[in-house]
């Protein structure tokens, strides 16, 4: 749940284009503690989410909707949100929905052709 959390936070901050630098000065601690909490490795205390919710803009419930809700698919959300942390992801998902429909489509082939390939480079590796 940390991780999720720290995710959540993290999109919203590249959302709106502020470094954690910024956040941090914001909320009066350290942007290394915006990385701890971004990257789960520190729980982020009520009090320290509405500072950060209203650095950003949002609701403390915006931030946590991600791990509310019974009829959510919540372990596919922390997923996506652990996957959205990967360097470049937040800006490959805004080139992709730029893209036109068949523009997206090429893409998504071309990278499938591309992952499979590395996969395939990577199990010759093992096995050589």
């Amino acid at each position: 749940m940390d991780v999720a959390l720290g995710a959540a936070v993290r999109i919203r901050r590249k959302t709106l284009g502020i470094s954690q630098e910024a956040l941090a000065e914001q909320c009066g601690i350290s942007f290394q503690q915006i990385q701890k909490y971004e990257n789960g490795a520190n729980r982020i205390s009520f009090s320290r989410l509405v500072q950060i919710a209203r650095a950003l803009r949002c609701r403390v419930v915006d931030l946590l909707d991600v791990l509310d809700g019974p009829d959510r698919e919540v372990p596919g959300d922390i997923d996506m949100l652990a996957r959205m942390r990967t360097p470049g992801a937040i800006e490959l998902l805004a080139a992709y929905e730029a893209l036109n429909s068949d523009s997206r489509l090429a893409l998504v082939g071309l990278l499938r052709t591309l992952s499979t390939q590395a996969e395939a480079r990577s199990r010759h590796r093992v096995v050589a």
